[in-house]
């Protein structure tokens, strides 16, 4: 869902050969209904049941690791964790650098959400996270984007008369519309080829486990269950 512009060189940065003893995820812990700190602090969301359920399944032990969005992916590559879990959108510019898996959900939608439905999305200010295929859309449209660290802070920025619209993920607007009063402009804009997990180069063999335990909950039906219930992106 989210496309992160990386700098050459990261590609020279290499870790973690072969199977770990134990693999860390690596995810944002901000984004729900993806991921998610519950009030325990832990990590929560679509992301968490599903990371747990494919590491049983590839018979493999993991452990939870937040970073935050604009560095995950150089994290990732200089060994910090092992896999990224984080709502990542598959995009040829992030193949340059990591191996994904195949998308463990279909491509959703993306959508502007704004205080009055007549905002200017093309020559408005428009929020956006900072480095995600949205804040590259408003780019290509010639809006003036606003970035910020979190999504949170997209959001914010919209009450605060900061930007004129926001956009993201509808399937994380969704609730910020119902809440609030947010509601969404235009239409919706598809952005994204699925979201999946994400690994150094040089690990073909986990990465291999994690995607054959993917296909076997797209078998059995188990992943449209757990998308259905956290109400992300399409079922399979």
């Amino acid at each position: 869902m989210k496309s992160l512009i990386l700098t050459t060189a990261a590609l020279a940065l290499t870790a973690g050969m072969g199977l770990a003893d134990t693999v860390r995820l690596g995810t944002e812990g901000a984004y729900p209904p993806y991921n998610f700190l519950n009030d325990n602090g832990e990590v929560d969301g679509f992301e968490r049941e599903l990371g747990d359920e494919l590491c049983k399944r590839a018979e493999l032990t993991c452990e939870w690791v937040t970073n935050d969005w604009d560095s995950i992916i150089p994290n990732l590559v200089s060994g910090n964790y092992d896999a990224i879990i984080a709502g990542m959108s598959i995009t040829e510019e992030r193949e340059e650098v990591v191996d994904f898996t195949q998308g463990y959900t279909p491509p959703s939608p993306s959508a502007y959400a704004a205080l009055s439905a007549d905002v200017d999305l093309t020559g408005g200010v428009i929020a956006a996270q900072t480095a995600t295929i949205q804040a590259n859309h408003v780019v290509d449209t010639g809006a003036t984007l606003v970035e910020y660290p979190t999504p949170d802070e997209t959001l914010a920025a919209v009450r605060a008369g900061e930007a004129d619209a926001v956009i993201a993920d509808k399937d994380y607007l969704e609730p910020e519309v119902e809440a609030s009063d947010l509601i969404f402009v235009g239409d919706d804009v598809p952005l994204g080829g699925g979201i999946g997990m994400a690994f150094r180069e040089s690990d073909d063999e986990m990465r291999a486990k994690f995607d054959a335990a993917i296909t076997s909950m797209k078998e059995d039906g188990s992943l449209n269950t757990l998308i259905e219930k956290w109400e992300v992106g399409g079922t399979w």
